[in-house]
């Protein structure tokens, strides 16, 4: 019944019987039109991946989802055709805020978005840790751990996880080193409900080498030896304008930015990888086709 359903879908009839319709690769798509419309978007271009919002990323808050957009969602028939969907938080959320009224806006904004995510039924969502605006290092990790704390134990029932994502160190930024995403991770108090998402062109930016096969491995052995790769759930696949080391997030087309092609031939190609899913963060048009062309030289990698 499932092959018969993927026969009558022309966007994916060439998939069928192919390998590389088995790689867990995909991109973020807009929730424009509903939720449900992410998946037709992802699934128009043949991704078996998908990363997507679960409201507007430039707002605090939203209505709640309704049964109907719930139930279009999680009955879409072309949801089973992909192999991993997952969230990411609104761009807005400062676990480490420092003005009062900026964090309790950040506490119910997680909640919430933990919440809808768990209502689509989606495993984790994407989180940056925070800025500590000046108020130091250590006392940014430990607003971001109280707050955790704090978000969590409101919604103990909710199976949701957080991917705490790597970042650039833009500004005061944390979660640059995987050290303190270590740290996070083993100071609260409910450490299971935590995992990773590593972000290639953040990793670069932030300092780490991956300018070649070599480097990128060192760079996940020490992801390894620090975080461990047990909680690595997601893999941004992004290239950088921007210089190594020079802690600026600005994403560039795989092959067109700084990084190079080792790092990401070294990622497609690792059986280690093989069950993590990779999606692009790169920019593109309505029409989609940068993504097109960004999945085309990541396929080639194999």
């Amino acid at each position: 019944m499932k092959k018969k359903r993927i026969q009558r879908q022309g966007s994916v009839q060439s998939a069928i019987g192919n390998p590389q319709s088995e790689i867990i690769l995909g991109a973020h798509m807009s929730i424009g039109g509903g939720v449900h419309m992410a998946i037709e978007r992802a699934r128009s271009i043949n991704c078996r991946a998908m990363q997507m919002f679960v409201k507007n990323n430039m707002q605090w808050f939203a209505r709640p989802l309704t049964r109907d957009e719930i139930r279009a969602f999680l009955e879409h028939r072309q949801r089973g055709e992909l192999l991993s969907i997952f969230a990411h938080s609104n761009y807005l959320i400062n676990l480490a805020a420092t003005n009062p009224q900026f964090h309790a806006n950040s506490l119910r904004a997680l909640t919430e978005e933990i919440v809808r995510a768990d209502q689509l039924k989606l495993p984790f969502l994407v989180l940056h840790p925070g800025a500590h605006l000046e108020a130091g290092e250590e006392a940014g990790l430990e607003k971001i751990i109280a707050s955790i704390d704090h978000v969590l134990a409101g919604i103990p029932k909710v199976k949701t996880k957080i991917a705490l994502e790597t970042t650039a160190g833009q500004g005061s930024c944390l979660g640059r080193t995987f050290e303190q995403i270590a740290f996070i991770i083993g100071n609260v108090r409910e450490p299971e409900r935590l995992c990773v998402c590593l972000d290639t062109a953040h990793v670069f930016a932030a300092g780490y080498d991956i300018g070649s096969e070599s480097a990128t491995r060192k760079m996940f052995r020490k992801f390894d030896r620090v975080i461990g790769l047990d909680r690595l759930v997601a893999i941004h696949l992004n290239d950088s304008k921007t210089a190594r080391g020079s802690r600026v997030d600005r994403h560039e087309h795989i092959g067109k930015g700084k990084i190079g092609l080792e790092a990401f031939h070294f990622i497609m190609r690792s059986r280690r990888f093989r069950k993590i899913p990779k999606v692009l963060e790169t920019p593109k048009g309505k029409d989609l086709r940068e993504d097109v062309e960004n999945l085309k030289t990541l396929r080639g990698l194999l």
